[in-house]
This record gives C-alpha cells, sequence and structure tokens, in this order.
C-alpha cells in the first residue's frame, strides 16, 4: 500500500528475504538468539495438544495476573499486528489520526477497513518528541508508538496519557517496551487513563516472530468488540503456551536481564557511529528501543554498500515523515556491532 510515496505495507524483514538471507540482521528488531532453548522446549511439548482446538483461558489469566488486571480486560492476538487490524475493522471512528514516524501498519489496517486517516508528523528539529498539541481535539482515534518505531524515542507516560480525552479511543503501541529497563513510561496496566488500548507484543523480546502472539489491554467492552471482530481460535495452542510462559517470573526476570545488555549494546552501537559524524552520521537520540534511527547522506547507496559488504539494514524512508536519507538499524552484541561498524567505515570512508 502507498500514500504519498510511503509504502506503509514494507517492513525491515523484506531485506533479509531470497538474496539477504545470508546477511548478517541488522534490519529486524527482533532480538538475537532466541527464542532461548527453555522455551522452545515449552513450545515443543505444546505440540502435544495440536488435535484439539486451542484453549486460551490459562494464557488470559497469566497476562491479566502479569498486569495486575481482570481477563476481561485482556485480548489474545496473532501478534499485535493482528490487533491492528481489529481495532480499524470493530471501532467506529470519524477522524482517526495516527502519530509519525511510527510503525505504518496501523494507519495501512484503517485505510483498508475504509477509513481516511490524518497524520501528525512529529518533526526531527523536536527529537521526534510527542506535541500533544499537534493532535487535532476532535480526532476519536490516536494511535502512537512508544518506545516509537522507527526512531526509538522513548515519550513519557504523562504526555501520553494527556492524548486521552472523553469519547476518544487512545492506542498506545508498546511492542518494544519490554526491551526498555524497568519498563519505564509504560501506560500497559493503567485502567484510570479513559479509553486507553495498549498493545503488546511478545514476538520481539522473545524471537517469535514466525509463532504471531501479542495481546491487547483495554477497558471490557472495547475487548468485547475486539473478540466480535475476531476469527474462531485465532491463536495457536503454541503461540498461547508461549503467551502463558513469557509471562512468567522466570521470563520476565530474563526479559528485565536482556533489556539491560540492550541497552548496554545500543550505547555501544550509538557511539561507534558518533566516530561518523565528520561523514554527516547522525543517530536520533536519545534512543531508548532495541534499535536506532540513523541519518547518513546518500543513504539509499549506503544500504546497497552495506548489503554487499554482508549487513542488512531497514530503510527508512517508508516510514511517513521520514525521508530517503533514514536508515534503522537493529542493536546487537557487540562483535556484531563491531563489524557492522567496521563496514560503515569502509562505506562512509568510501563515499567521502
Amino acid at each position: 500500500m502507498h500514500t504519498d510515496g510511503h509504502d506503509l505495507r514494507h517492513h525491515g524483514d523484506a531485506e533479509v528475504r531470497d538474496d539477504g538471507s545470508a546477511l548478517v540482521d541488522l534490519a529486524v528488531n527482533v532480538r538475537a538468539d532466541t527464542p532461548p532453548a527453555w522455551l522452545r522446549e515449552h513450545l515443543a511439548a505444546s505440540l502435544d495438544g495440536l488435535a484439539a482446538y486451542p484453549d486460551g483461558r490459562a494464557a488470559r489469566a497469566a497476562v491479566a495476573a502479569r498486569h495486575g488486571l481482570p481477563v476481561e480486560r485482556v485480548l489474545l492476538t496473532a501478534g499485535a499486528a493482528e490487533a491492528f487490524v481489529l481495532l480499524a475493522r470493530a471501532l467506529k471512528v470519524r477522524r482517526p489520526v495516527v502519530v509519525h514516524p511510527q510503525f505504518t501498519e496501523p494507519e495501512a489496517a484503517l485505510r483498508d477497513a475504509g477509513h481516511g486517516v490524518d497524520r501528525v508528523l512529529l518533526r526531527e528539529e523536536d527529537g521526534f518528541r510527542l506535541d500533544p498539541a499537534a493532535v487535532p481535539e476532535d480526532a476519536d482515534l490516536v494511535v502512537v508508538g512508544n518506545p516509537t518505531n522507527p526512531t526509538s524515542v522513548l515519550h513519557p507516560a504523562a504526555a501520553v496519557a494527556g492524548l486521552a480525552r472523553p469519547g476518544r479511543t487512545l492506542v498506545v503501541d508498546e511492542a518494544f517496551m519490554d526491551a526498555v529497563p524497568g519498563e519505564r513510561e509504560a501506560l500497559a496496566g493503567r485502567t484510570d487513563v479513559p479509553g486507553l488500548v495498549v498493545l503488546r507484543s511478545l514476538t520481539k523480546t522473545w524471537g517469535l516472530a514466525g509463532l504471531r502472539v501479542g495481546y491487547v489491554l483495554a477497558a471490557p467492552d472495547v475487548i468485547g468488540e475486539l473478540e466480535r471482530a475476531q476469527p474462531l481460535w485465532p491463536v495457536s495452542t503454541p503461540a498461547l503456551a508461549a503467551a502463558e510462559a513469557c509471562v512468567s517470573p522466570r521470563a520476565l526476570a530474563e526479559a528485565a536481564d536482556a533489556a539491560r545488555r540492550v541497552a548496554a549494546d545500543r550505547a555501544h552501537l550509538v557511539a561507534g557511529l558518533a566516530g561518523f559524524a565528520g561523514a554527516g552520521v547522525r543517530v536520533a537520540g536519545p534512543a531508548e528501543g532495541p534499535f536506532v534511527l540513523v541519518r547518513v547522506p546518500a543513504a539509499a547507496a549506503v544500504r546497497r554498500e552495506l548489503r554487499a559488504l554482508g549487513y542488512a539494514v531497514r530503510r527508512g524512508d517508508t516510514f511517513p515523515g521520514l525521508g530517503e536519507e533514514w536508515l534503522r538499524v537493529a542493536v546487537r552484541d557487540r562483535g556484531t556491532v563491531d563489524g557492522f561498524l567496521r563496514a560503515v567505515g569502509t562505506v562512509v570512508g568510501a563515499a567521502g
């Protein structure tokens, strides 16, 4: 889907398909070396139950308990992406607004459902920070990511919650919040924000993109509307097993450790990229997600040269609000980052 020159259906996985499958993947925002062995074994054990139809009650209860909510406020979905489709189809809205740059699937789903969509474009000169005053007062659906893909900006919870209004649905995509140490600025679990809908994904931190599992947290009436829009048995038995396992105390502790490692590895990546400032390379910041947004001259050519050197990064020009000079780079371990930085040096040195 192309709107205003932006391919809203282009995602990072396109960079590592086909001839990109052998590249070092810095294009997809899924934590490397996942899922862990204990989770793979848990998923394998769930296969014994494939003859029965999925029963999501235990997983739903586990997710509810993890956020201190009643089960009526939880809906399990086939990844957070399904939730965007359900919201677009089920909610009766007059003026939906999507805050960009951000994950493009919410806007694509709304347009597919026949909605006109207004955009609020956050500005580079403001550090891509949320400007609540830029959101039209009559918007009855507002979608914002936190931390935002691709800018890696973590908006203050108070600023995001301040977008709530009577008669407005406020959708906050927290797909990467578990990669933020302490999940600071999270709204998941809050019941005091009117119209709040929080989306979470379990595919990023746990390496389950191929399994498709996420969930929605919202008021019971909204959950009911979304559930009615779902097909029967939308989440598979292995995905339900993953949901239950990934909100266990053991998993939450492991995710917290991973978030701290990601923060350290991200700091190493940002510091390394800062060394190319003389060549016009600049990282949008401060970055708080498991990826960074990088401005670089001749980005399309740089991306092609990096591919030739064995590294896949995500083009940024398919995100509304960004131009051709942007690339998104996933955070990886220090060894991988060091190899990538050497490749960047080769490319921008050649470009200079």
